[in-house]
């Protein structure tokens, strides 16, 4: 799995004009799911999102995480994360989950979310979707399960 992590202090997710998904405080979370992603890298996704240190704290060090905060998380499906930019001018998309794969398991990731007690919202799988946040930070990190960077 890979993931782009954007802290914001709001954001929303529409399709054709309206509104399906809105978040206060907390992360944007762009996720695209690999071809050979397992429960293993779920979990492992899950935990590194959801306690991952990027809110600051009394002291203004980055030091709280969204279980932390009691913050909220949009999950936005984005297999382009897995597109290949290597070769020519059009990238190569061959390492993104098949569509059945990828809903299942970005629905997995949605309940494993929620199952820990936090406020998730999310956008429509394959639809086309406009994005819209306000950045706090700005603070973008990027992660991958497979630590291929």
């Amino acid at each position: 799995m890979r993931a782009v992590v954007q802290r914001v202090h709001q954001a929303s997710v529409s399709v054709d004009g309206n509104i399906v998904g809105s978040i206060n405080r907390g992360i944007l979370l762009f996720l695209g799911i690999h071809r050979d992603d397992d429960d293993k890298s779920l979990a492992w996704m899950v935990n590194k999102v959801l306690h991952l240190r990027i809110f600051e704290d009394d002291q203004n060090r980055m030091n709280r995480s969204l279980v932390d905060i009691c913050g909220e998380i949009l999950i936005v499906s984005q297999f382009t994360l897995y597109g290949d930019c290597r070769k020519g001018r059009r990238p190569g998309f061959s390492e993104a989950a098949p569509p059945e794969k990828g809903v299942m398991m970005y629905e997995q990731f949605v309940d494993a979310v929620t199952d820990q007690g936090i406020t998730a919202a999310t956008g429509t799988f394959q639809a086309m979707m406009d994005v819209a946040l306000v950045n706090d930070g700005p603070v973008t990190l990027l992660l991958d399960s497979a630590k291929t960077f």
